[in-house]
């Protein structure tokens, strides 16, 4: 009898809660994972993995996963049969040149990240693959913080202070539209700070994880916090609570914020917002008052809306009047897309060897335009839902219905693969592909601990594969298979490190970053200074002060739909989390958020089965009746199959606005307005 051969490696947690990511120990028997914990050793999490991690075991050895390419011949039937690697990559290759380079995409999704959050090596590979190839690729930051990161770019605080140093030195913590549920880790730093004396503030659309733990909240109306941004500019600056010193220093257009906030009153944002006017005042002068206040501003939820990015612009503005930046415990804290002073990683994307083409703008209603329009007729998805996670979906279903080929690359299908693939390819999982991931501290390796399981492979070994049969002469010019990883990490920000330096060095890095943003004054705007007026918003169509645009108002559909996460869900990993049993045992069903007043006009009672439903399409879902959410406002949580048939694909800035950064792509409005009600025959 053979002994069991056991074996405990370190690793990183694949879910993308960034950039608060936990480390994992995994216990190995005979190529098989038979425990995940939290390792007590990782100098960002010290042990702490929450359930969404936890779940992670139930990844390997799935039944529903893909071992195996498999293909069909009509689409939406469940009528799948194996092929080989070889079929597979040929049939692939045959539709790329038939239908010329142009009309071939390839959109690496967060799936793709789970085991490369921070360095990007393979993402950046699949995007060399475009660039060299000349097909159509877009960023997938379009469908989350795209427009937030817009907004404070404008700004030009765009670094942040660490969870660490706001655990260590904030007086007040600020959680505009930050959740508890989306960095998870980042409630052991705040709980921190709480300890030692800290305020905590919340702002959400409705009474979120982090509004039930903190000292104070404020429920707003949807789309309405850049209003609230401006009226407590007003107070601040006609009270004189700015920093003059600061602004004489370190910032532009001082005097026209000025001219344009002072009608802005807090009995002005009342009325738009639902928050009592004496509130924003005091919250106004508690914030300017308090030497050490940190913002932590929102993710995807908080700036999808068709003016998602003027929440963030008038939010940023904030710290630089107060003169709160470049010291402890002020600025920004954690958020998404949010990097410390000093953070950096190489590109490896071949940007310069992208051939002159007919390219679609990164701007997803451009690309809904042309995925209708029948442009992109060979589509290559790598760890993405697209269907699920993509604005108008019903508009996006029709395109890739037309198609020639649509492929899948996942661990498991999901509801783009079972309506719209023609090939599904088995994907590799964090333990069984090269990666690494990091932290706003720290990097590290996260080795191939386990071997594919059945036929599965890495997207890289597949691009790499694709990059031969079309050939791409010097698509991969390193000595072996980690060696665009190590390219990547090749940066002063890692100290230089390699995959062989972290080995040796118990898997991990610290990053050589400044725990407090900003220090140097340096900020990412043309004159270098945080700039209240900016130029380069005005050449590109959008104001070139923050506003609050008026929310559009529907007779037909009077709801204001908002969708967000909790900690059972997260993404579109896993078949949106329903692949996981302990996951889709606490999420078996839409629970609809609505207000006690909304149901009982609609003759709705809590449970009840109804319909959301506006011109774009309809959502099934149960209804939960709570005075958690304001009157006209409806959440759910986002990932749901057909939700996204409801929300708007229409731009929200500008063509010319999506060049200003490289993180400010085009993300549609994702609002939606609807109407709700009771489905009487269905099952309870």
């Amino acid at each position: 009898m053979t002994a069991t051969r056991t074996r405990t490696a370190r690793t990183m947690c694949p879910m993308n809660c960034h950039p608060t990511f936990c480390g994992m120990e995994v216990d190995i028997e005979d190529n098989r994972l038979v425990n995940v914990r939290g390792d007590k050793g990782n100098p960002d999490s010290e042990g702490f993995l929450c359930v969404r991690g936890l779940a992670t075991r139930e990844i390997m050895d799935n039944p529903r996963r893909v071992l195996k390419p498999l293909a069909r011949d009509v689409r939406g039937e469940d009528s799948w049969y194996e092929i080989s690697w070889d079929e597979a990559l040929q049939r692939i290759v045959d539709s790329m040149q038939s239908v010329g380079r142009e009309s071939v995409a390839i959109w690496p999704g967060h799936g793709v990240l789970s085991n490369d959050y921070g360095p990007l090596a393979n993402l950046y590979l699949a995007l060399r693959f475009a660039n060299m190839y000349g097909c159509q690729w877009w960023d997938a930051c379009m469908i989350c913080w795209g427009l937030g990161g817009f907004g404070v770019g404008l700004t030009g605080a765009m670094q942040i202070n660490t969870k660490e140093d706001m655990g260590e030195n904030a007086e007040l913590i600020v959680q505009w539209g930050s959740n508890h549920a989306s960095q998870p880790n980042t409630a052991r730093h705040i709980a921190q700070a709480k300890k030692r004396g800290a305020r905590v503030v919340a702002l959400d659309v409705r009474m979120s994880d982090a509004c039930r733990s903190a000292h104070d909240r404020f429920i707003v109306k949807p789309g309405t916090d850049a209003a609230l941004a401006l009226a407590m500019m007003h107070v601040i600056i006609a009270e004189n609570l700015y920093d003059a010193e600061f602004v004489a220093m370190h910032t532009l257009g001082f005097d026209e914020l000025r001219a344009h906030v002072a009608p802005l009153t807090p009995q002005w944002a009342a009325e738009i917002c639902g928050v009592e006017a004496n509130r924003i005042a005091d919250f106004a002068r508690d914030y300017a008052r308090t030497e050490r206040a940190m913002i932590l501003i929102g993710g995807a939820s908080m700036h999808k809306d068709a003016n998602g990015w003027e929440a963030a612009r008038a939010i940023s503005c904030l710290p630089g009047l107060t003169g709160k930046l470049g010291k402890p415990g002020t600025g920004f804290g954690p958020r998404h897309a949010g990097l410390p002073q000093g953070y950096g990683f190489n590109e490896i994307t071949n940007f310069d060897a992208r051939p002159p083409g007919n390219y679609v703008p990164m701007q997803m209603s451009a690309i809904i335009d042309a995925f209708e329009a029948g442009d992109v007729r060979t589509l290559l998805l790598f760890g993405s839902d697209f269907a699920t996670s993509f604005a108008d979906a019903g508009r996006i279903g029709r395109g890739m219905a037309q198609m020639d080929l649509v492929v899948s690359h996942d661990l498991f299908m999901n509801d783009t693969s079972r309506r719209y693939a023609d090939i599904i390819l088995p994907g590799t999982t964090w333990l069984e592909d090269h990666g690494a991931k990091a932290t706003a501290t720290h990097v590290y390796l996260m080795d191939k601990i386990l071997e594919p399981a059945g036929e599965a492979r890495s997207m890289t070994r597949i691009i790499r594969d694709l990059a031969e049969r079309v050939g791409l002469d010097g698509f991969y010019p390193w000595h072996d298979d980690g060696g665009h990883i190590d390219a990547v990490l090749d940066h002063p920000a890692t100290g230089h490190a390699s995959i062989e330096s972290l080995r040796a060095n118990g898997g991990m890095a610290a990053l050589q970053i400044s725990h407090v943003a900003h220090t140097d004054h340096r900020y990412t705007t043309p004159s270098g200074k945080i700039e209240f007026y900016s130029k380069q918003a005005a050449d590109s169509g959008c104001s070139p002060l923050p506003v609050y645009t008026p929310r559009p108002v529907s007779k037909d559909f009077p709801l204001e739909l908002r969708t967000g996460r909790t900690i059972n869900h997260f993404h579109a990993f896993y078949d949106s989390g329903r692949a996981l049993p302990s996951l889709a045992r606490r999420d078996k069903r839409p629970a609809l958020w609505i207000a006690p007043g909304d149901a009982l006009a609609r003759d709705i009672a809590d449970g009840d089965a109804i319909t959301v439903y506006n011109e774009r399409g309809t959502f099934d879902a149960h209804a939960s009746v709570t005075d958690k959410i304001l009157p006209g406002t409806l959440w759910i949580h986002d990932g749901w199959p057909g939700l996204n048939d409801l929300t708007a694909g229409a731009a929200a800035i500008p063509d010319a606005a999506t060049k200003l950064f490289p993180f400010s792509t085009g993300q549609s409005a994702f609002d939606a307005f609807v109407e709700v009600s009771a489905r009487p025959d269905a099952e309870q």
